[in-house]
């Protein structure tokens, strides 16, 4: 990327839309009529973005999730949740940056949001840890949606994580007990879940708070068991390999749909949910209450019986040693 916020294959559009900008300036400072020339170059434009996103592969795919200017949580919470009221804290050793967590109303409903949260800048980063959380911040989410369970508030959790710290203190701290528990304990609350897949859902990170009654996911984010790089590192010892590891790990939305691992893809603006901030947390919200209104019909022992029934419908178990059926030839994926 040269420009920042510019990816490789977004570069015509990029290129065109310079022009545009180029020729408003010129009516603006020289007087000049140049609105057919610049309806031209925007109609030119919308076709490109729209050539160039119909075919993205899932490689490029990964590379919109991981936008500098896609819309995290808190872009979300902003444009979806009123009277937000952050939480912080783990109450046993820190406040976790990486993880945003609270209580909100949406369309009038009290709602538990816990999400992942990068930063913009490089100061933004290095203080939310590029959006990958400590044990403190498993535990903080924990807290948090345990609160929720008691007062019978349903939950959201947003996913956009590249994974969980892999640091030493973060093992120190037990990283791996917090994610367990996480998952274990998410199984039990008796109140509904609704996980957003809004970027990155990297590995142990983006399951410690992604156990649900639902899952959904934006059309351009990829949910994995690893990231692309790491992948290609361990089967070709070659992260550059990374475009070949995407397509075989089938992580996105529309291949995840196939599998079964989320319930519905939500459709991003032409372009990238970058594009349009707004257009993007209205699709998501009305996705959202589409599923919200049923399952706060439930009983709480028939949301936790729901859950549990939905994450074991995922993959495939033999106990037979000779039965091939479970192994995925990647050469016809």
């Amino acid at each position: 990327m040269a420009e920042f916020g510019v990816l490789d294959f977004e570069r015509p559009i990029y290129e065109v839309e310079q022009k545009v900008a180029e020729l408003k300036k010129m009516m603006e400072e020289e007087g000049l009529d140049l609105s057919q020339k610049i309806e031209e170059l925007e109609n030119r434009a919308d076709e490109l973005r729209r050539e160039i996103f119909s075919n993205l592969d899932p490689w490029q795919r990964v590379q919109v999730a991981r936008h500098p200017r896609r819309p995290y949580t808190y872009d979300f919470v902003k444009l979806m949740i009123t009277d937000f009221v952050e939480v912080h804290g783990d109450r046993l050793f820190a406040d976790d940056k990486a993880i945003l967590a609270g209580f909100g109303r949406l369309d009038g409903q009290t709602v538990c949001v816990v999400g992942h949260q990068k930063g913009r800048t490089t100061k933004e980063n290095l203080m939310r840890n590029f959006g990958s959380p400590h044990p403190e911040g498993f535990r903080k989410a924990l807290r948090i949606m345990r609160i929720a369970d008691k007062f019978n508030i349903p939950i959201l959790t947003f996913l956009d994580s590249a994974g969980a710290y892999p640091g030493i203190e973060a093992e120190e701290r037990g990283q791996a007990e917090a994610i367990a528990k996480n998952i274990k304990e998410m199984h039990n609350l008796g109140v509904p879940i609704i996980i957003n897949v809004i970027g990155e859902g990297g590995s142990g990170g983006a399951l410690g708070i992604g156990v649900g009654n639902v899952v959904l996911i934006l059309s351009n984010a990829y949910y994995s068991v690893i990231s692309p790089e790491g992948c290609a590192a361990i089967l070709w010892r070659d992260r550059a390999e990374a475009p070949e590891s995407s397509r075989i790990l089938r992580i996105t939305a529309r291949d995840l749909l196939k599998l079964g691992v989320v319930d519905e893809v939500v459709q991003e603006p032409l372009g990238g949910a970058h594009t349009d901030y707004e257009a993007s947390a209205k699709a998501l919200k009305e996705a959202i209450l589409g599923h919200l209104k049923p399952l706060m019909k439930m009983g709480r022992r028939k949301l936790i019986e729901h859950r549990r029934e939905h994450f074991r419908k995922m993959g495939y178990t033999s106990e037979n040693p000779f039965d091939n059926s479970v192994f995925v030839d990647t050469r016809t994926v």
